[in-house]
């Protein structure tokens, strides 16, 4: 008896699908990466703990991601942000 993924079952004849959120390319020029940093440090620091000071580095992140095209612009909320009224503007993002 042949099961899937088993030597000799034939090649895989299915497509893969692409995520709906989360592909996006990779940042290879480092256009973002002070701000990454900076969030990863945060996260440390927390012990992994949602801290609002790294949620609010975490948007700025996904704010320069969004100015530089490399991911496609979408409302904060969307993203798990709930309010919008402290959105980190382009100019804070490349500040950080």
């Amino acid at each position: 008896m042949s099961t899937f993924g088993s030597p000799g079952s034939g090649p895989y004849a299915g497509k893969p699908i692409p995520p709906q959120r989360g592909s996006f390319p990779l940042d290879h020029d480092g256009e973002c990466k002070d701000v990454m940093t900076k969030y990863l440090s945060c996260i440390k620091k927390v012990k992994g703990v949602n801290d609002n000071e790294c949620r609010n580095i975490a948007k700025t992140y996904l704010a320069c991601r969004m100015d530089r095209n490399l991911m496609a612009r979408d409302d904060f909320k969307n993203l798990g942000f709930a309010s919008d009224t402290d959105t980190p503007s382009s100019s804070e993002a490349q500040k950080r």
